[in-house]
């Protein structure tokens, strides 16, 4: 008798239904995205384009993406490694960087569409609301906020870089409640707070502090600002450099890297056929012209 194979294995009739693998690893809210990647139906294939904000240990990331069938696609994308560029070399990851990195995403995808003439946003960052007007010519262009994971508290760093897309000139909904600076008691947003976020005005205020009461730990903390030269009192007029800088080519830059540096070999190299084939030669030649030289030293000797 013929034994049949069991084509339908009990995981086949379980209930259960694994979640997606980046759901799983924690990294996508499929709730939240859902939502936003949805398109009506008769707009076709217009793309729907997020403004996406990341956070990691030393960076910041911000990118103009639509999503697809295929997988998503990445208009423009600006990072906070590249402020060295535009003059800030240090404290890349705060909320006055984050700002310098939306306002660089805006106005590097507005050069891309050629509508950054049309739309210059808001030059002078004074911390109030600001909301971009459409021209006679063309809309702006339009994005949603995509925070991800991130927890959405009043002052968070991600409404830094939603405050320099809009100041930069394109259109993200939003409302002013979540900007630091918002009373909720009084409903209405402190600009001057704000401003002072934009300019680094609370790094000022604690630098000032650790100066004052604890030097050593001022030494270790801000060494990097030391280092380059970066004091408290110019620190506000550094950031209005950086904005202009932005303004004024807002285009990826390559990077300049160091050469990398020669190690020192504690083995032998790995050599090439070629190479072999070349040594096996010379240490052949060697030979030869050694034993030529003994037979001519015998025949001197007779």
């Amino acid at each position: 008798m013929a034994f049949v194979k069991a084509q339908k294995s009990r995981a086949y009739f379980k209930r259960f239904q694994v979640k997606f693998k980046r759901r799983r690893q924690g990294k996508t809210d499929y709730r939240a995205r859902i939502r936003l990647i949805n398109q009506d139906k008769n707009k076709y294939n217009t793309p729907k384009y997020r403004f996406v904000v990341r956070f990691t240990n030393k960076d910041i990331i911000a990118q103009i993406v639509s999503a697809s069938i295929a997988g998503d696609h990445i208009l423009a994308a600006a990072y906070s490694h590249e402020l060295p560029l535009y003059g800030l070399e240090v404290g890349l990851t705060n909320y006055a960087a984050a700002y310098c990195t939306g306002l660089l995403l805006a106005r590097r995808v507005l050069k891309t569409l050629e509508m950054d003439e049309e739309y210059e946003g808001n030059v002078e960052a004074t911390g109030e609301d600001y909301s971009v007007e459409p021209a006679e010519t063309r809309r702006p262009f339009r994005a949603l906020l995509d925070v991800g994971l991130i927890r959405t508290t009043t002052g968070n760093r991600v409404f830094g870089a939603l405050k320099g897309a809009l100041d930069g000139g394109l259109d993200v909904p939003h409302s002013d409640k979540r900007f630091p600076g918002y009373s909720k008691e009084g409903k209405q947003l402190n600009a001057e707070v704000h401003r002072n976020y934009i300019y680094g005005g609370h790094v000022v205020a604690y630098m000032n502090n650790l100066m004052e009461d604890e030097p050593e730990k001022y030494q270790s903390h801000f060494s990097r600002f030391i280092k380059k030269g970066v004091e408290s009192e110019n620190l506000e007029e550094m950031y209005k450099k950086v904005h202009a800088a932005i303004r004024a080519d807002p285009t990826k830059k390559k990077g300049q890297k160091p050469p990398p540096k020669t190690h020192k070999r504690f083995n032998l190299k790995k050599l090439t056929y070629e190479e072999r084939k070349e040594k096996l030669v010379q240490r052949l030649n060697a030979l030869n012209s050694a034993a030529g030289d003994d037979q001519e030293d015998e025949d001197d000797d007779e």
